[in-house]
């Protein structure tokens, strides 16, 4: 999201996990959780909220949908998405499929939460079918989200099962500067 804003930031690379790895990280996020964004006094530890707010203090960028506008719902539906539908499957695939340690990984979780992961990306499937962008006609923060899922699923080799419609959205996706 700081990409798509072009704005300047400086980040910090933690061990992961970072409650057990790093844990002076523990009084900067007590929930030991990444991301986590520090503004000023803003303290942010949710991925969606953090675009949603970023969009939200840089109107000029055109990443928001305004509350007046006819596609703010699906605008927060997609931005909410993005973290709550979809990568919510895909952290018990790298939990129980690659961080754990092999004594306690559980291909039969990794399997089903792929699965179900990639019945939830149906959504994402119909709607970029029939548009370039998931809401509002135009780039969005929701589309910064959702772009992290689909991310995500790439590294988990998910991204070969990925519709034709969204492996075109991805594509799209990759090719903007902020990407």
């Amino acid at each position: 999201m700081l990409e798509e804003l072009q704005l300047p930031y400086q980040l910090h690379m933690l061990p992961f996990p970072p409650r057990a790895k790093a844990r002076w990280f523990l009084d900067e996020n007590p929930l030991g959780t990444v991301p986590l964004l520090v503004q000023g006094d803003v303290r942010m530890t949710e991925s969606a909220a953090m675009c949603q707010y970023l969009a939200a203090i840089h109107p000029s960028a055109g990443l928001e949908v305004a509350p007046t506008h006819p596609a703010y719902g699906a605008y927060l539906n997609w931005l909410h998405t993005s973290d709550a539908t979809l990568t919510f499957p895909q952290t018990l695939v790298l939990r129980y499929g690659r961080f754990e340690p092999a004594e306690r990984q559980q291909p039969q979780v990794v399997e089903d939460y792929s699965r179900w992961f990639l019945a939830r990306l149906r959504a994402v499937e119909s709607a970029v079918a029939q548009n370039e962008h998931l809401c509002a006609g135009r780039f969005t923060a929701a589309d910064v989200a959702v772009g992290y899922a689909l991310l995500l699923a790439e590294h988990l080799g998910l991204n070969a099962q990925f519709g034709p419609a969204t492996q075109a959205y991805w594509q799209r996706l990759q090719q903007r500067p902020g990407y």
